[in-house]
């Protein structure tokens, strides 16, 4: 088209083309500050949040050290009704599942342990929480049970050696030492020189030997799992 205008002509061609199509434009470019301005907006607002509840975790820890057993139970309240989608929420109730379990009191460690294991969104710390559950059912003398909590977890990952041991202690808590002394192998075969314990090899051997085993209580192993982007808990 050029070729066969003028200067002039050209010019008005352009002027035109702006006054047509200016709103169009100016509407696009309005749209994409709103979509940037909100997401913006968005993060802020979630960064925010998350910084309120590990504020509120980190109160429930410093509680606890102090030897408060009624503050942390208020804070864990606040978390769960404020902040419900928070890793933070999830280390809140691992913790206090940890604080009911040295109190003895299985069946409010287990409540709190089956939330995280089947509402997080961290796999991780889900993963550690149904161990935990899983021992607190073999305490509560619910070895059936502890053993379907793991039979849920397909792929365990790193969490394999520990899941094939707590399968151990469920099984010899029934009665059935050669199940439980599979497992228990299959712990030592998964593991390696960090995950392996004395306590783990005293177990096969003493199964090997004929004499009784001695599995883990419940409340070992039940400190809150470190959340390294909130969310880590190995």
């Amino acid at each position: 088209m050029d070729d066969y205008l003028s200067e002039k002509e050209q010019w008005e061609w352009l002027k035109g083309q702006v006054r047509e199509n200016a709103p169009a434009a100016l509407l696009a470019i309005a749209v994409v500050a709103a979509v940037v301005f909100g997401w913006r907006w968005w993060q802020g607002h979630q960064d925010a949040r998350e910084l309120q509840a590990g504020s509120k975790y980190m109160q429930m820890v410093q509680a606890l050290e102090r030897g408060d057993r009624t503050q942390p139970l208020v804070l864990l309240g606040e978390l769960e009704r404020d902040y419900a989608g928070s890793p933070y929420t999830d280390q809140a109730r691992l913790l206090a599942a940890r604080m009911y379990v040295d109190e003895a009191q299985l069946d409010r460690a287990a409540n709190e342990l089956a939330a995280v294991a089947e509402h997080s969104k961290d796999q991780e710390l889900a993963r550690v929480a149904r161990l935990r559950l899983a021992r607190v059912q073999i305490a509560q003398g619910k070895a059936e049970s502890a053993l379907a909590t793991l039979g849920t977890e397909a792929t365990p990952g790193a969490f394999a050696a520990r899941y094939h041991e707590v399968r151990g202690d469920a099984y010899y808590a029934k009665g059935d030492k050669a199940a439980a002394l599979s497992e228990y192998r299959s712990a030592r075969t998964a593991g390696s020189e960090s995950t392996e314990t004395s306590l783990l090899q005293l177990k096969i051997a003493d199964l090997e030997s004929g004499a009784p085993a001695a599995p883990a209580s419940a409340a070992a192993n039940t400190a809150p799992a470190r959340a390294a982007t909130p969310a880590a808990g190995k």
